[in-house]
């Protein structure tokens, strides 16, 4: 049995909330986008990004190549624009099948598993993971690093040649659970502070969502807030 819960926040800093999400258990599919581009276009990459890789699984079609018809949508509607900069976003996505799962994810929201302990399952696609990448900074330093928001791959915005669609499969059994979320979660919530949320298995999956978002916004609510968490709560 998979119990999920799922909220979204502007924060405190923006006027427009440019992340979307959706979940469908019937559908086996859970995903987050966090939209970018001026004059509240990142709403509208998200948003397409979210309906064509809905449509696309409908389909029948993978993941990966759900989140590139999705790419190649949102480029579409950006070269309709008159807008010198292009629309784009990340997406994370999780499909389940029973009790595997398969993952994909471009950009820098982020997926992680908890088993009792925390384990990030995507790694970001940014400047600042690329310098983790080769020892010239630490995780801790990352997160206050002046670039640590810029993103080397985005749908809409990366060359689809360059595009890097991740993908990772894995079991979600009993007690196990997946966290979607955007950055603006984890901008302002560190590892060890998710962790002790998601260990109190005595409260529903959508009240650790709700002390998540709260907690991102104790922490500065510095930007757009949406997080997913899936549990499987069946009995071992």
């Amino acid at each position: 049995m998979i119990e999920f819960g799922h909220l979204t926040h502007v924060g405190l800093r923006r006027e427009h909330n440019e992340d979307t999400y959706y979940g469908d258990a019937q559908l086996g599919l859970w995903l987050v986008a966090d939209g970018m581009g001026g004059h509240e276009f990142g709403e509208v990459a998200s948003a397409l990004a979210r309906d064509t890789i809905v449509g696309e699984v409908r389909a029948g079609h993978s993941l990966a190549d759900a989140i590139r018809a999705a790419d190649q949508e949102i480029i579409r509607q950006s070269r309709r624009r008159s807008e010198t900069l292009p629309m784009g976003t990340t997406v994370v996505a999780a499909q389940l099948r029973g009790a595997r799962f398969e993952i994909a994810w471009v950009g820098d929201s982020r997926i992680y598993l908890w088993d009792d302990t925390l384990h990030q399952l995507s790694q970001d696609h940014s400047y600042v993971q690329e310098l983790i990448d080769q020892g010239a900074i630490t995780p801790e330093q990352a997160r206050s690093h002046p670039h640590r928001n810029v993103i080397t791959q985005a749908l809409g915005v990366t060359d689809p040649q360059a595009l890097k669609v991740e993908i990772l499969q894995g079991e979600l059994r009993p007690g196990m659970q997946l966290l979607l979320c955007s950055d603006g979660l984890t901008e302002e919530v560190d590892d060890a502070q998710i962790a002790r949320i998601l260990a109190k298995t005595d409260i529903s999956a959508q009240e650790c969502v709700d002390q998540l978002v709260l907690a991102a916004l104790d922490g500065g609510g510095s930007d757009n807030i949406t997080a997913i968490l899936l549990r499987n709560d069946a009995l071992a």
